[in-house]
């Protein structure tokens, strides 16, 4: 199977649905933040093995934390990952934190400061 062929996309994605799901519904450990996002999941051709990026809402403790207990729950994520999608290899669980979206939005709001900074420049240049 070819890295970006249509079947390893839509494993992909069925993975990343699945995990979100999972997560959400089935994790119990107190650790993991109430607001995680599984932004993407990267499966190794051979489904081996699984890259899941995770974003987190909140600070840098809440981050550690969720890592923290996805880690020690990826055994039982594995499990329910293997029960609820039918795959010839069950692919073994890497959590990466993914910053992109706060790093997004962070961007954006500078974008705004400097768009607003410019605006009161001419608008003053104008009086």
């Amino acid at each position: 199977m070819k890295k970006n062929s249509v079947k390893n996309i839509r494993i992909n994605e069925s993975v990343k649905e699945e995990l979100s799901n999972i997560i959400r519904n089935e994790v119990k450990d107190p650790r993991i933040a109430p607001v995680v996002s599984v932004t993407e999941a990267i499966v190794a051709t051979d489904l081996k093995n699984c890259k899941v990026m995770i974003s987190v809402l909140g600070d840098e403790k809440a981050k550690e934390d969720t890592m923290e207990g996805l880690k020690s729950s990826s055994g039982f994520i594995r499990h329910m990952l293997a029960v609820n999608l039918n795959l010839r290899n069950t692919p073994e669980l890497h959590f990466k934190l993914d910053e992109s979206i706060e790093y997004g939005v962070e961007m954006s709001k500078r974008i705004d400061e400097v768009m607003e900074q410019d605006r009161r420049g001419k608008h003053a240049e104008e009086n």
